[in-house]
């Protein structure tokens, strides 16, 4: 039965003969010194040498776990965990599974999640490629730290530990190597709370080659840390371009701008009519981006977020789209009125011109708005929702 002892060390299991029998012994070694009332849990997904066997003949509780990744492995152990506490760990003896005192104690004193810090702690020579240490993780870990405003140093570590309860709050859902940045992404905008303990980082003990494969798995962490963060995936570019395009448009509108030899006209004029454009469109992506993530449990609801979403209704969107879209006829409009003046030949005013920009800018633009409004309002339709032809519920059972 779930809940019935302290402690569940879970470690993600694929063709680890070679370390495996160390880590659950080190594991069971700490809470025998520590008298804490736990368990081993091994989740196997889908070894070939053995190491099933080998978990289970030195005292580690084995569960299979059918579905490929590093993430569903994780997840497996953790829905099968009897322990009101997790700590998470590789079965690549890189970790000191001896050693775990400071995240129990963290976690006693009230953390939700206690991440380890190898940086802190150290990192043996060897045991982490030097692209990793001094590339990959700093980079993904300040993006983290930058996109969510959390304090964690070292995103990545394999070693943690953590609230089964309120880990299993966050509706984890990635099964690839993109599980470890889920959790702390999804700990940080539900507000856990979050602590670091130093951790020391061993090399491996195995003698193939490791699971992690730097470029792929580096780039569905930095995958996932921008598709969970509409701000800066969508939003500040979007705010940027329009409001840089808008800058430069006003400034060229009466005329050519002169600075220095350089003379910037019509060209730069049509530049930045195409970053209003996508300037646009790319808040709308944030929009809608927000809107989808909040409303099916991606990242946390916001009030602040939820009140402009529920204030940018589809008729207001529209409103707005028409507006901009009858400006761009009416520049459009003149346009043409100015051509014809000239019996239709050649239009050499840079005025006209600028018009006749100004007027496809409103036209998409609006156009734009207006899709995007009809899409973020599909978002609010039901999942669920009883059919005309469903029989009603009886009032009584609440049962059809």
């Amino acid at each position: 039965m779930t809940g019935t002892l302290e402690l569940t060390i879970v470690m993600p299991c694929l063709d680890e003969a070679e370390t495996l029998a160390a880590c659950v012994g080190k594991a069971r070694g700490f809470l025998a010194r520590t008298g804490i009332e736990g368990e081993v849990l091994v989740a196997d997904n889908g070894s070939t040498d053995g190491s099933q066997a080998i978990a289970v003949a030195h005292g580690a509780r084995l569960i299979e776990v059918e579905q490929r990744g590093y993430g569903a492995a994780l997840a497996a152990g953790i829905a099968a965990a009897r322990g009101r506490f997790v700590i998470m760990g590789d079965a690549d003896d890189s970790y000191d599974f001896a050693g775990l005192d400071a995240f129990v104690k963290e976690l006693r004193d009230g953390a939700d999640l206690v991440m380890g810090d190898r940086f802190a702690g150290g990192i043996a020579p060897g045991a982490m490629p030097w692209h990793h240490r001094y590339i990959g993780n700093p980079v993904l870990s300040f993006l983290g730290r930058l996109f969510f405003r959390t304090p964690i140093r070292d995103f990545h570590c394999g070693l943690r530990g953590f609230s089964r309860a309120a880990i299993e709050g966050l509706n984890l859902r990635t099964t690839g190597m993109e599980f470890a940045s889920e959790m702390v992404v999804k700990a940080s905008l539900g507000q856990l709370d979050i602590r670091q303990v130093p951790t020391m980082l061993q090399r491996d003990g195995r003698s193939r080659a490791p699971h992690l494969r730097s470029f792929r798995d580096g780039w569905r962490h930095l995958r996932f840390l921008l598709l969970f963060s509409p701000r800066w995936l969508f939003l500040y570019p979007g705010l940027v371009l329009l409001g840089g395009g808008l800058a430069v448009g006003a400034a060229l509108a009466a005329g050519p701008v002169r600075i220095g030899p350089v003379v910037f006209s019509t060209h730069t004029f049509i530049v930045a009519a195409l970053c209003v454009i996508m300037g646009v469109q790319s808040i709308a992506f944030a929009i809608i981006g927000r809107r989808f993530a909040s409303r099916y449990g991606f990242i946390p609801r916001s009030g602040s977020h939820d009140l402009l979403l529920e204030a940018l209704t589809l008729e207001r969107v529209l409103l707005a789209a028409l507006g901009l879209m009858a400006l761009g006829l009416a520049a459009l409009g003149w346009g043409l009125w100015e051509w014809a003046r000239r019996d239709f030949g050649a239009l050499t005013s840079t005025a006209t011109l600028r018009a006749v920009v100004l007027a496809m800018t409103a036209l998409v633009t609006g156009f734009q708005l207006m899709m995007s409004g009809f899409m973020s309002s599909m978002i609010n339709i039901p999942i669920q929702e009883r059919r005309v032809s469903d029989p009603a519920p009886d009032r009584r059972t609440g049962e059809a």
